[in-house]
């Protein structure tokens, strides 16, 4: 394994995950793979870290009231069953499988925002008001959540912007808060499967804290709409990339 590479990817992955709101586990786990992590443990590693990485870039936004704590608490009802759920089913699918599945959501995900991007509802409580849709998919995104090792920002995200319509920075930050809390159950029944190395945590989680304060800050000077488009190019062109390699 190159040390170097997995700081480096740390510290890039971190800005990352505070620009565009997520814990970075679904970026890094290819890019540790492709610094000679092993799959199952660059499938994993990420998760861990993604908690202080989310509360890191999370407090960025917490003094701007754009935390929906509503929306949070009735996903997390949802979602944190399906993460063990998805967590336990991960040793039937495969290290390598897993990978290449993160990359392929990547894409699809990233072409979805940057070439369609949405206009967010005028009013948040619209959004808190579809509570069957948010039910729906926050249990679809924890199953994926857990069987992919990661916290779900990545998918959060996408799901706040395009399934209930919000703007873009309450997407973001809302995001972030929900990563953490998504990650602990993750991080536990992955670490009873042994599927952690945790000195990959340390070098991978470091530098990542520091750097995702000062991406979430960027994000919110950052224009709304070039915000969004952005994430999406990002998404796509990493995902394609790794795909490639």
């Amino acid at each position: 394994m190159n040390w170097l590479a997995i700081v480096a990817i740390g510290g890039t992955v971190g800005f990352l995950a505070g620009l565009f709101g997520a814990g970075g586990s679904a970026v890094g786990t290819p890019l540790l793979h492709a610094a000679g992590v092993p799959a199952f443990v660059a499938v994993a590693s990420p998760l861990p870290c993604a908690i202080p990485v989310a509360l890191a870039a999370s407090g960025a936004y917490w003094g701007k009231g754009l935390i929906e704590r509503r929306i949070i608490a009735l996903a997390s009802a949802f979602a944190v069953p399906a993460t063990i759920a998805g967590a336990l089913l991960t040793p039937l699918v495969g290290g390598l499988a897993l990978v290449h599945a993160t990359e392929v959501i990547v894409v699809v995900i990233g072409l979805r925002l940057a070439l369609f991007p949405m206009n967010p509802v005028r009013d948040a409580a619209q959004a808190r008001g579809d509570r069957i849709r948010l039910a729906i998919l926050a249990t679809v995104i924890g199953l994926l959540s857990g069987l992919l090792a990661n916290s779900g920002g990545f998918l959060l995200t996408p799901l706040f912007l395009l399934g209930l319509r919000m703007p873009i920075t309450r997407a973001l930050a809302t995001s972030l808060a929900m990563s953490a809390l998504l990650a602990v159950p993750g991080t536990i029944t992955h670490a009873a499967l042994g599927h952690i190395d945790w000195l990959v945590v340390a070098a991978y989680g470091l530098p990542a804290i520091p750097t995702a304060h000062l991406g979430a800050r960027v994000a919110l000077r950052s224009n709304p709409a070039w915000l969004g488009r952005a994430y999406g190019i990002s998404l796509a062109l990493l995902g394609t990339g790794l795909l490639a390699f």
